[in-house]
């Protein structure tokens, strides 16, 4: 891979840590960071040495305060459409992994922040933590696929409500509103708790993992029938070496010990 020069990796244990690493700019999301977390990802998701990711903001006041307003000044009718589809087909990628995903939000999560958040598998948040999808504040409405995630997280209604208010909303209550899955007080706490849910999954059979992952995604996925897909892919389960190892481990009351195959 090329030089990144707004993401910062670190692989511990096989758990991949990504931090958009744009502090002064609040780690907004220009096509720089946009390419280089394609580029990264695609990385991630085929190699070997990663069972999982947490992906975050450098600094204290950020996870991404969102889109680069220098580079939404220069957006028109003709080329708006592109822009939008170019950041959803990212944050498609990082919804479909088939390796657990988890965002570690500190600070701001807004518009493409929010929307970055909400592609990812899991939310895990300080207790500092702002969401929202200010848009309309600019006169657009958020286009990374934020009308579709929050509404799925929250509710109809709820969604609505913040994408037309603009408002922003603490780690409080997107915890009540099930938009994050746990809130801790410090930076620190909210690293261990992501590195704690993936150290957790990663002694579960991979591909199982991923499975679930994508059935998941099929309650959402139009023209897709959730039922068949799981059915699918319980079949495929029962067709893999993890499946012998694990159904032989139970009866032998030992550990079992996965190899993704």
């Amino acid at each position: 891979m090329d030089q990144l020069e707004t993401l910062v990796l670190e692989n511990s244990d096989n758990i991949l840590t990504i931090t958009i690493n744009r502090e002064s700019a609040l780690n907004a999301l220009n096509q720089k960071t946009l390419n280089e977390l394609k580029s990264t990802f695609e990385m991630a998701i085929d190699s070997k040495d990663v069972s999982g990711i947490i992906l975050t903001g450098a600094g204290e006041k950020a996870f991404v305060a969102g889109a680069d307003i220098t580079e939404l000044t220069e957006l028109t009718d003709v080329n708006g459409r592109s822009f939008a589809e170019k950041g959803q087909e990212i944050f498609d990628l990082i919804e479909s992994s088939m390796k657990p995903v988890i965002a570690a939000v500190n600070g701001f999560a807004l518009g493409g922040g929010c929307e970055l958040a909400m592609a990812c598998h899991m939310r895990v948040a300080t207790s500092n933590a702002k969401f929202g999808q200010p848009e309309v504040n600019l006169g657009v409405i958020p286009g990374y696929g934020g009308t579709q995630r929050l509404t799925q997280l929250v509710g109809k209604g709820k969604a609505v409500e913040l994408m037309l208010t603009g408002d922003m909303i603490g780690a409080d209550e997107a915890l009540n509103l099930g938009l994050i899955n746990y809130q801790v007080a410090s930076r620190e706490e909210m690293m261990d708790k992501a590195r704690q849910i993936l150290g957790k999954i990663k002694t579960k059979a991979p591909l199982a993992v991923g499975m679930v992952i994508d059935c998941v995604k099929a309650v959402f996925t139009a023209g897709e029938n959730g039922y068949q897909t799981e059915a699918n892919s319980f079949g495929r389960c029962c067709g893999t070496e993890d499946f012998k190892e694990g159904t032989a481990a139970f009866l032998e009351k030992r550990k079992p010990n996965f190899k993704g195959e």
